[in-house]
């Protein structure tokens, strides 16, 4: 197609080229920031020059830096010579300050800190290496946390001064204190300042099989073991030193179980004002660890879910612009061997990195779904025939399905992957024997929040195996894109992550428990569907909507259609599809400036809409007006997204990016609802 007259000469050409890109640009920057703006913590990505590529208000809210300061490529350092030089780090040398903290800021180690302001403000700050992007850093108000904290701390004081009182008072009865301290859900025990034990509860023997009859026989190296005792000795001193001390560790007990305990030591102080021995309050606060574990995965987990899919958004418009161009070239020149040769890989290589940006956008719970109400037994069937053959004969592979069918609305294939994901997870950590577990459970209001999904009866589905199991750092990252324990080349590091987006995506969560040398257990909770109903997934339509040959001058008017999008070099190529579809077109970049369009201008047959734009309404608001005004045929596009609840009503959606030729078959065939 021939470019106006106002194109005429390259250096017009290329100066308007230069200011779409700036344009461009511009938008998807001020898009990345409105995003980053609506969390409510504070927010920063630098670069490997420590220099400022990305930041929020609530950063400069939470640390009271002027707007001035905060610009992209600004140094890292202007902002801590401004806190060095109105007291922030206490007092010192200003240059000697800032020195300090650049030479560990350029260590870009991760870090989890809190940092009480001047002004009494408690700062929880934590710090992550985003490989291939610099270094995030998250900014929590923490003030009225620490403050809960304290005041529970302190009830705590008082309850274990309480406790160490009446216990003295029942010296005197040890029936009354057997009782008493036998009722309480923890291990009560008092050594001497020999490390002798005088007394020992019932815990002692639901945890490691200990008599409470005879207490002098035992010993904390044994039951304890000697790498855990070698791990608390010292506080074991400190107490006996004269200082109430409390310690948490891991301990293994009874069963082969492995627990998180949390042990209290309180000095008795004997008439000749030396310790005599201490009583010793143990609880078992597994749950709890593993509640703050979950929470703090599912918080970071957000943050990124919501940078991946704002990148990806911006992403996937570039590779529209890069695939439809490539695409209209290698059409145009079919007969080509230069197209051939230099074209149509570099059109492989954008679909591979669609593809890419495809399971990013699953992370980030905006990826397109097909869900329906299916028997999630009969996919975990599916999958066992599909990989049965294919394992290798020492990995058996179990189900356990209930008798009666469970059903959820989700996405068949998703789900199908999902498990395959897992189970190839496994057989990479040397599993022998994979069980793929159904069943219904509930799960309650605190592992709820913690998981950020729904509370009440759901669909568990387990993966439980016994490979080599995760420590601790590998479970806090294992569903962040591209992080992976395997070898170069053997894995993206995208498969856990698209199981914990398939999951929040569908309504439901993911929970992963798991030690080092005791396998691994997945759990995915679904909301259950009542059986009996029936799927609501509308399918839209294949009648052709019958797009005209474009027409010349005098003979029939063309078809108007109304394109929206912010993105002038999207609309470039769709434009181009449009006219060449027989289409005469009318241009927006954004809600705002369609609307009035919409509303004036009469015979508008179609309306071509991008989903995420600034300002309102967005994608989805203008459809509905336009709906509304009688415009026969609505259509959007878009390369992000949104969750089903923000859904409004299901269009024909064009996921970016596209080659002309599936736009041209989405106008063909797709119709409004």
């Amino acid at each position: 197609m021939s470019e106006p007259a106002a194109y005429a000469t390259a250096s017009a050409a290329a100066a308007l080229c230069a200011a779409s890109a700036a344009e461009g640009l511009r938008d998807r920057h001020t898009a990345l920031q409105a995003a980053l703006d609506l969390i409510d913590q504070g927010f920063t990505l630098i670069d490997a020059d420590l220099r400022l590529v990305a930041w929020n208000r609530a950063f400069l809210r939470l640390l009271d830096f002027p707007e001035r300061l905060a610009y992209v490529g600004a140094p890292f350092e202007d902002f801590m010579r401004y806190n060095a030089e109105r007291g922030e780090y206490g007092p010192g040398d200003v240059a000697q300050l800032v020195a300090e903290r650049m030479a560990a800021a350029r260590s870009f180690a991760a870090h989890d800190f809190e940092r009480t302001r001047p002004d009494g403000t408690v700062l929880r700050v934590r710090g992550f290496p985003m490989p291939g992007l610099g270094f995030a850093t998250l900014y929590s108000d923490i003030t009225a946390q620490k403050a809960a904290e304290r005041q529970i701390q302190q009830h705590a004081a008082v309850l274990e001064q309480r406790v160490a009182e009446r216990t003295a008072e029942l010296r005197r009865s040890e029936a009354q204190m057997r009782l008493v301290t036998d009722s309480i859900p923890a291990l009560v025990a008092y050594f001497d300042r020999e490390r002798n034990y005088r007394y020992i509860n019932r815990g002692y023997t639901d945890w490691f099989g200990l008599d409470p009859a005879y207490p002098q026989r035992i010993s904390a190296r044994e039951y304890l073991g000697a790498a855990t005792y070698a791990g608390i000795r010292h506080n074991v001193a400190r107490a006996l030193a004269g200082e109430p001390v409390s310690f948490e560790y891991e301990v293994d007990v009874l069963g082969g179980r492995r627990l998180t305990a949390r042990t209290t030591l309180i000095p008795e102080i004997g008439p000749d004002g030396a310790v005599a021995g201490c009583f010793e309050l143990t609880f078992d606060i597994s749950a709890q660890k593993h509640s703050q574990e979950l929470l703090l995965r599912a918080q970071k987990m957000e943050a990124l879910g919501q940078l991946t899919g704002g990148l990806a958004h911006d992403f996937n418009n570039m590779l529209t612009v890069i695939i439809g161009n490539l695409g209209a070239l290698v059409d145009a020149r079919a007969g080509d061997a230069d197209v051939a040769e230099f074209a149509v890989p570099a059109m492989e290589a954008a679909r591979r990195g669609a593809g890419l940006i495809r399971s990013l956008l699953g992370f980030a719970r905006r990826g397109p779904l097909e869900p329906e109400v299916c028997d999630v037994g009969e996919q975990v069937e599916r999958v066992d025939q599909l990989l049965r053959r294919t394992l290798p004969e020492g990995l058996q592979l179990r189900l356990q399905l209930p008798a009666t069918p469970l059903q959820a609305r989700v996405d068949p294939h998703r789900l199908q992957d999902a498990l395959v994901n897992l189970i190839l997870n496994a057989r990479d950590a040397g599993a022998r024997q994979v069980t793929l577990r159904l069943g219904l459970d509930r799960l309650d209001a605190t592992r709820a929040a913690a998981l950020q999904g729904p509370a009440g009866e759901m669909l568990r589905l387990e993966v439980v195996d016994d490979g080599r199991g995760m420590d601790a750092a590998t479970r806090s990252r294992v569903f962040e894109p591209f992080f992976t324990t395997k070898r170069a080349g053997s894995g993206t590091g995208l498969g856990l992550s698209m199981v914990y987006g398939f999951a929040r995506q569908s309504g439901g969560a993911v929970d992963l428990e798991s030690q080092p040398g005791a396998g691994c257990r997945v759990s995915i909770w679904l909301p259950r569907v009542a059986a009996g109903a029936q799927a609501a997934d509308g399918a839209h339509g294949g009648g052709a909507a019958g797009a005209q040959e474009g027409a010349a001058a005098g003979e029939a008017v063309r078809p108007l259609a109304l394109l929206v999008d912010d993105d002038p070099q999207v609309r470039r190529v769709v434009r181009r599809v449009l006219l060449e579809g027989g289409y005469a077109v009318l241009e927006a970049e954004s809600g705002p400036e369609a609307l009035p369009i919409l509303q004036h201008t009469p015979g508008i047959a179609l309306l071509l809409s991008d989903v995420v734009m600034p300002g309102q309404p967005d994608g989805w608001g203008l459809a509905a007006q336009a709906q509304a005004l009688g415009v026969p045929r609505v259509l959007l596009m878009s390369g992000y997204s949104p969750e089903p609840a923000a859904v409004p009503a299901a269009w024909p959606l064009l996921a970016k990016p596209f080659t002309p030729r599936e736009l041209t078959e989405f106008l063909t065939h797709a119709e409004s609802p």
